[in-house]
């Protein structure tokens, strides 16, 4: 059995770009303070079923656009006290150009890869919509190590989110899927691969959205199954009031000067 019917994957394997900035090569060494205890970004967000909508991922392999937008739900939900929701027009308009899915030719489509859709959004931009501007250009993006947790929890703290990849192992994939992801006994089978966001943590694991709902992966999941990570930079987050209350710092404390720099080669 693969996906169960409404709920697609889509997420193909990931490339190794020298030119993406990596958080290591950032800190060079630096220790950076450890990451609060827990944070949730998603508290106060309507809890309607389905809250954060489908984005198209119940019927197109799109997750790698849909868990943009998701992450933008965040972003400006805590930055403006709005969530701004793309339409699903501007979804899959995404994953045409970004991943060069063929509406006419109808299925799932291609999927999509990590750094070729953040490397789109970087410089083409998402679109978002006849309410605002024509597209929504991120600042950076910046490859984590998923190895080291301190980095993944400090990145959704001060990020509003991680940008993750994982294989997906067969165990949660019921109908619904499971609500909490752990590790199963055993050697599940890999069923493909999956795009979300994360917008919180705490001891346990971290918050996933994902098919327009919240679900967990417990930190032994994602040590088992997240083969990447990154740490998305959006003006509308890190220019905010609320980022400046509460400190929240760019990747490896850089300004935002030198982390636009650090996208020079991309």
């Amino acid at each position: 059995m693969q996906a169960p019917l409404g709920f697609k994957l889509g997420c193909n394997p990931r490339t190794f770009d020298p030119a993406i900035p990596h958080l290591s090569a950032i800190l060079g060494g630096k220790s950076p303070p450890p990451p609060p205890p827990s944070a949730n970004y998603v508290t106060g967000m309507p809890q309607a079923p389905s809250k954060f909508g489908m984005m198209l991922n119940n019927t197109l392999g799109d997750c790698t656009c849909a868990a943009f937008y998701h992450a933008r739900q965040v972003w400006t939900f805590n930055s403006t006290g709005a969530t701004q929701t793309a339409p699903d027009g501007d979804v899959e308009l995404l994953y045409e150009k970004a991943c060069g899915y063929k509406p006419s030719q109808g299925g799932e489509g291609p999927g999509g890869n990590e750094q070729h859709v953040l490397t789109y959004i970087h410089k083409t931009g998402a679109p978002i919509g006849p309410d605002g501007p024509p597209v929504d250009k991120i600042l950076a993006f910046v490859e984590v190590d998923p190895r080291n947790l301190d980095d993944v929890k400090r990145t959704i703290f001060n990020s509003g989110i991680a940008y993750i990849g994982f294989n997906v192992p067969q165990n949660i994939m019921t109908d619904p899927p499971q609500k909490i992801w752990t590790v199963a006994p055993g050697n599940p089978q890999i069923v493909g691969g999956h795009a979300v966001a994360l917008p919180g943590y705490d001891a346990d694991g971290a918050i996933v959205i994902s098919w327009g709902a919240l679900y967990k992966m417990t930190w032994g999941f994602f040590s088992t199954s997240v083969d990447e990570v990154y740490d998305i930079t959006d003006a509308s987050w890190s220019r905010s009031k609320f980022a400046s209350d509460r400190k929240l710092s760019l990747p490896g404390g850089l300004s935002e000067a030198e982390l636009v720099n650090q996208m020079r080669h991309l």
